[in-house]
């Protein structure tokens, strides 16, 4: 029978510190090792036997991770964040967090986050930078207003990101500085560009065939529109590691931090530890619901009236939660409840 070595990795940027223990703690192995792929090969083909490891997460995880995986018995990725609470002390450094990632591990006490399948991540990575995408055109889209302002321009909010009515406002300007007009312009066609890159990343998106399906009966449910079903889609996942609702709402960060101590309870606000995407497009379409589905509005007031619109807002978004949650485990388009 083949021992299991357990290897603990503190990935970093350039450097990748390793430390390889046998089962009863013994150390076999410390060293670093540059964050390369082909540093990485010459280091597998070393070790002593078949392995299993642990490394945090961090943004370098994912390709290291992909990387080590076909090589390893089994790779795990700790969450920092709890690792960092088991283990505060006064010393500190890459090689002790090598060796206590790989302490937890064989130990079989290591706080472990979901990775979700190579494929899966690729679509999120596109989606998330179609966030970004829109993010910059909304910043875009208040420089020019704020161009507008500083000349002293009137014009009209609603329309002012219209094609036809940009291009009458920019030949009606008189009395403006060349440099605004250049601006201007210029910020049009950023925009244009921008959206012509966002509407290539959804294409790109709905191109998926399961996704396409996936999302599909999402957006069956009333108030649920395409992005919201594929944000849901890409960062959930397989939406059975869920068991609960609860589990998930928190997941979204719809739930606030509790502490409770001596017997009293005491809610905070929202808890930073969570999906940020999931968070944002959720509240977003909470804000519409109560507009397009009559029994979310009737939640909407009964919540306003206990409490305020905010908190109404997240009660609402809780339950788009368990509509999603149900539509996409039964694999059927959305049934309103029995009364």
């Amino acid at each position: 029978m083949n021992t299991i070595y357990y290897v603990g990795l503190d990935v970093h940027k350039k450097t990748i510190n390793y430390c390889v223990k046998q089962l009863d703690g013994t150390k076999l192995q410390e060293d670093r090792l540059p964050a390369t792929r082909l540093a990485l090969d010459g280091w597998c083909k070393q070790l002593p036997g078949p392995w299993m490891g642990a490394l945090e997460a961090t943004m370098f995880t994912e390709w290291i991770y992909d990387h080590l995986k076909p090589q390893s018995v089994d790779l795990k990725v700790a969450h920092s964040a709890r690792v960092k609470a088991l283990l505060a002390g006064k010393k500190k450094n890459d090689r002790i967090d090598a060796e206590t990632l790989a302490d937890l591990l064989r130990c079989n006490l290591l706080p472990q986050v979901h990775m979700m399948p190579t494929p899966l991540r690729e679509l999120r990575r596109l989606l998330r930078y179609r966030h970004l995408l829109v993010r910059q055109s909304t910043q875009l889209k208040n420089r020019m207003a704020g161009l507008l302002m500083q000349g002293g321009i009137e014009y009209n909010k609603q329309k002012l990101h219209g094609q036809r009515y940009f291009q009458q406002l920019i030949e009606n300007l008189e009395g403006v500085p060349e440099s605004v007009v250049d601006l201007l312009k210029m910020g049009r066609q950023s925009l244009e560009f921008l959206k012509s890159l966002e509407k290539r990343l959804i294409h790109s998106l709905m191109d998926n065939e399961s996704l396409h399906q996936r999302v599909d009966l999402l957006q069956s449910i009333p108030s649920v529109g395409l992005m919201t079903a594929l944000t849901w889609a890409l960062e959930i996942g397989d939406v059975k590691r869920f068991p609960s609702i609860s589990q998930a709402v928190s997941y979204c960060g719809l739930t606030s931090t509790l502490r409770e101590s001596a017997g009293k309870q005491r809610r905070m606000p929202l808890s930073r530890q969570r999906n940020k995407y999931l968070q944002y497009m959720l509240i977003e379409a909470a804000k519409l619901a109560p507009r397009f589905y009559p029994p979310l509005d009737q939640l909407y007031q009964r919540e306003k009236q206990k409490s305020n619109p905010n908190q109404a807002t997240l009660n609402v978004a809780r339950k788009l939660v368990a509509y999603l949650m149900a539509v996409d485990r039964r694999q059927r388009p959305f049934e309103p409840p029995s009364p």
